[in-house]
């Protein structure tokens, strides 16, 4: 099978041949591809014919972000791609995704409201439009994310909702490196010293999910302790328990609960998180999403 590169949004109409090939998958990516990448790419091979998009999204970094800095390397994800039975990558241009005058944006709901959207102004913003864009240059049956980006999984499935877009969300679980740290394409900024501080993300979930199985329901509680493992850290953001879907905070911790945690690490900001089914004293990882909904948005 040839994988085909694809530069323009002229050049999508050759997916028009794979679309009766069964549920045309969408895994959206900003580059620098690692193992949890890859691994939402194999999920999306068991569905359908396969498009992989790659592009850094500048509306979605803020100012003082790392936007110039970000990993660029188009030859060595292409190479990573090609033995996975990836149909097509889509790696676009910012003209060719933006365009002129880009005036339109998706404005996000509530769920955007904390975690990282009170910590970096805009950003799901521009992550809403340009997965918007995405959805409506590719047309998928299906988009794939990553569990790790668990807040803008959840903005996103609003938003699908809402704007009932005719595709069916599905959320792959975290891939961790041997010693736990979630993988991301930021962890290669990270170096010596940094890099073992950087478990502390991991250390600060384990260390409620161990509270919850010995019976802690109390989200202040869960959430100083998180706070404590991150102190390690050279700028903590949040330590923070919420419901799932609604990202709402709780009074206990009880049904299907988030524990997100976010911090800055040397030159990295990582995110990390759990989601847990917390009923009748039983504690399980579970997903993120709700995955009945067919590709046409009905139950």
């Amino acid at each position: 099978m040839t994988m085909e590169v694809l530069r323009t949004r002229g050049e999508l109409e050759r997916l028009d041949a794979l679309r009766g090939q069964g549920p045309l998958v969408l895994v959206p990516t900003m580059g620098a591809l690692h193992e949890g990448h890859l691994s939402l790419v194999r999920l999306a091979t068991k569905i359908g014919p396969v498009v992989v998009s790659i592009f850094v999204n500048p509306t979605q970094f803020g100012p003082e972000e790392d936007l110039a800095a970000y990993p660029r390397d188009l030859d060595r994800d292409l190479e990573l791609l090609r033995p996975l039975e990836v149909d097509a990558v889509f790696a676009p241009d910012v003209d060719q995704v933006y365009g002129q005058p880009g005036e339109v944006t998706v404005e996000p709901g509530r769920r955007a409201g904390g975690l990282c959207g009170a910590s970096r102004p805009g950003h799901f913003r521009g992550v809403l439009t340009v997965v918007a864009k995405l959805l409506g240059l590719v047309r998928p049956d299906v988009g794939v994310f990553g569990r790790k980006d668990a807040q803008q999984c959840l903005v996103i499935d609003q938003m699908v909702r809402d704007l009932c877009l005719p595709v069916r969300l599905i959320d792959g679980p975290t891939v961790r490196e041997p010693d736990g740290l979630a993988m991301s394409s930021r962890n290669r900024y990270l170096t010596g010293r940094d890099r073992e501080r950087a478990l502390c993300l991991q250390q600060a979930l384990r260390q409620a999910r161990r509270l919850i199985l010995a019976g802690e329901r109390d989200p202040d509680v869960l959430e100083e302790a998180m706070g404590r493992e991150l102190a390690a850290a050279d700028r903590p953001d949040y330590a923070a328990i919420r419901s799932v879907p609604e990202l709402r905070r709780l009074e206990r911790v009880q049904g299907r609960v988030l524990l997100a945690v976010a911090a800055q690490v040397g030159p990295a900001r990582l995110i990390d998180n759990l989601v847990l089914e917390v009923r009748d004293g039983k504690v399980s990882e579970t997903g993120l999403l709700d995955t009945t909904r067919t590709a046409d948005g009905k139950e």
